[in-house]
C-alpha cells in the first residue's frame, strides 16, 4: 500500500489566489467612498475562521462524515425554522427577507448558506446507503431513490422559500440536480421528469410575465421579485429602480474595456459592490483581462475538485464532490451571468471573493470535505482499491 495521506496543497493555492482576488476586491469597493466600514478587516477575520473550519473537518473520514450528517441535517432544520419563528429582534427581515440571525458581536449570520452544505452530506449519504441496500438496480429501486432524493432537498427547500429566499432555493435544486445525475438513476426516469420541469418553469415564466397576480396569491411570490425578472428583459426601462443595479454593473464592466482603469480606479457608483455585485469592481479595475483571470480560477477550482472525484475509488466521496461542484458551480454562472446581464438578478454571491461572513464560512466547509477526502486518500499498489 502506497499510503498518499497529505494536504492538498494545490486546493490551498487557488484559495490563496481566491483570497487574494477578494481582498483586492473589497478594498477597492470599500474605498470608493460609500461605506464607513472596514470590510477588508472583516472578510480577512471570516477567511480566518474558515481557515478554522478546515483543519476541524479535514481529520473526519467517510464514515465520520456519513456519522454526523444526519445530526447536521437536521439541525440545519431547526435553525431554518427557528428563523421563520423568530422575532424580528432577533432575526430581522432585511430587503423583505427573514434569512439571517442577528448575533451580538458578530453580526448577521445566515443558517441557509451552511445547509446547502449539509444537503450535500445528505444526499450522498442518501445515495450511498441506497446502492448498499438495492446493488441491483431496477426502475422500481430508482423510483424509491429520486423520492429519497427530492424529500430530503424539498423539506429545507421550503423553509428557505418562506423566507422568502429564491436564489438559495434555485442552489439547492441545482445540487439536487447535480446529485441525481451522478446517482445512477435510469435516463428512463429522468428524461419526462427533467421535460416536466422546464415545463414547469416555461409555464411560471409565463405566469410571471402575464398573470403574476395569481403568482403573487397562490404561491406567496413578493412582487420585488417579478420586478428581477422585469428589469432583467429590459434594465434600462427599470434603471430608476429594479434595473438600477444591473444598469450600473453593465456600465463599470463595460467601460473596464480590455485592460480595465486599473487598481482603485472606480468611477461608476454601483451600490453593495462589494457584496454580489463584487465581479463588476474586478471587471472595471482590470477589464476583461482581470475578469478572465478571475473566472479561470473558479475553473481551475472546478476542475480540481472533479479530479479529486474521479481519482478516488470510494463513491461516497465522488458523490460529495459532485455536490460541491454542483453548489460552487451554479454561484459562479448565477453572480457572473446575473452581472452581465445572462441571468436574472436573485442576491447570490460570488463564491469566496463576495464580501460576507456566513458564504464564505459556508463555502470554506464545503471546500472543507475536499480537503478530508485527499487526506484521507490512499492508493494501494498492484490495486484498484482505496
Amino acid at each position: 500500500m502506497k499510503n498518499t495521506t497529505k494536504i492538498d496543497y494545490n486546493l490551498a493555492l487557488i484559495l490563496l489566489l481566491l483570497f487574494l482576488s477578494s481582498c483586492i476586491a473589497i478594498y477597492s469597493a470599500q474605498s470608493s467612498g460609500q461605506y464607513q466600514g472596514n470590510f477588508l478587516l472583516k472578510q480577512i477575520l471570516w477567511y480566518a475562521v474558515g481557515s478554522g473550519i478546515i483543519a476541524a473537518v479535514i481529520s473526519l473520514d467517510s464514515d465520520q462524515l456519513k456519522k454526523i450528517t444526519w445530526y447536521a441535517y437536521g439541525f440545519g432544520l431547526l435553525l431554518l425554522l427557528a428563523i421563520i419563528l423568530a422575532p424580528e429582534s432577533i432575526a430581522p427581515r432585511i430587503n423583505g427577507a427573514k434569512s439571517w440571525f442577528k448575533v451580538p458581536g458578530i453580526g448577521s449570520l445566515q443558517p441557509s448558506e451552511f445547509v446547502k452544505v449539509f444537503i450535500v452530506l445528505a444526499l450522498s449519504r442518501l445515495i450511498w446507503d441506497h446502492h448498499q441496500k438495492y446493488p441491483s438496480k431496477t426502475m422500481g429501486t430508482d423510483f424509491i431513490l429520486l423520492g429519497k432524493l427530492a424529500a430530503a432537498t424539498f423539506a429545507p427547500l421550503i423553509l428557505v422559500m418562506r423566507q422568502p429566499d429564491l436564489g438559495t432555493s434555485l442552489v439547492f435544486i441545482a445540487i439536487l440536480v447535480g446529485m441525481i445525475f451522478i446517482s445512477g438513476i435510469t435516463w428512463k426516469l429522468l428524461v419526462p421528469i427533467f421535460a416536466g420541469g422546464l415545463s414547469l418553469a416555461a409555464g411560471i415564466l409565463y405566469f410571471v410575465l402575464w398573470k403574476p397576480e395569481l403568482l403573487e396569491k397562490y404561491l406567496g411570490v413578493q412582487p420585488y421579485q417579478f420586478g428581477r425578472i422585469y428589469s432583467w428583459l429590459d434594465p434600462y426601462n427599470y434603471q430608476s429602480s429594479t434595473g438600477f443595479q444591473l444598469t450600473r454593473s453593465l456600465l463599470a464592466i463595460g467601460s473596464g474595456q480590455t485592460e480595465g482603469k486599473g487598481f482603485g480606479k472606480l468611477q461608476v457608483y454601483l451600490p453593495e459592490s462589494h457584496t454580489d455585485f463584487i465581479f463588476a469592481v474586478v471587471g472595471e479595475q482590470f477589464g476583461f483581462v482581470g475578469a478572465s483571470i478571475l473566472i479561470s480560477l473558479f475553473f481551475l477550482l472546478i476542475y480540481h475538485i472533479t479530479k479529486v472525484g474521479m481519482e478516488t475509488k470510494n463513491n461516497y466521496y465522488t458523490y460529495l464532490c459532485v455536490g460541491v461542484i454542483s453548489m460552487i458551480t451554479f454561484h459562479v454562472f448565477q453572480n457572473i451571468g446575473m452581472t452581465i446581464g445572462l441571468l436574472p438578478i436573485t442576491g447570490i454571491p460570488l463564491p469566496f471573493v463576495s464580501y460576507g461572513g456566513s458564504s464564505l464560512m459556508g463555502n470554506m466547509l464545503a471546500i472543507a470535505l475536499i480537503f478530508s477526502i485527499r487526506y484521507h486518500y490512499k492508493k494501494y499498489m498492484f490495486s484498484t482499491k482505496e
